[in-house]
């Protein structure tokens, strides 16, 4: 009976410790990942490929502004909103 306790012991220790080594090796290998994404691209000259389109044309992409149309089917000016919006 009284080896069965260091045996326990042992075993949560060892359970413990490599969980904590695989979590820490799992989040710093995110994290670093996470980082690299963030960087901003130079025309398709970066180590992460944001588009595909930004790699053919090395060019940055310009991205619309929120008020730009959107083509003959705007969803943002759609008739039922406009009418919803003039009846408040």
């Amino acid at each position: 009976m009284s080896d069965v306790v260091p045996i326990v012991l042992g075993f949560v220790q060892g359970f413990l410790s490599s969980t904590v080594f695989v979590l820490v090796l799992f989040i710093g290998f995110c994290v670093l990942l996470g980082f690299a994404k963030l960087k901003k691209t130079a025309g398709g000259n970066a180590i992460v490929v944001k588009s595909l389109d930004e790699r053919i044309s090395h060019h940055p992409m310009t991205y619309f502004a929120p008020t730009a149309p959107r083509g003959p089917a705007d969803q943002l000016r759609a008739p039922e909103l406009l009418e919803h919006a003039a009846r408040k």
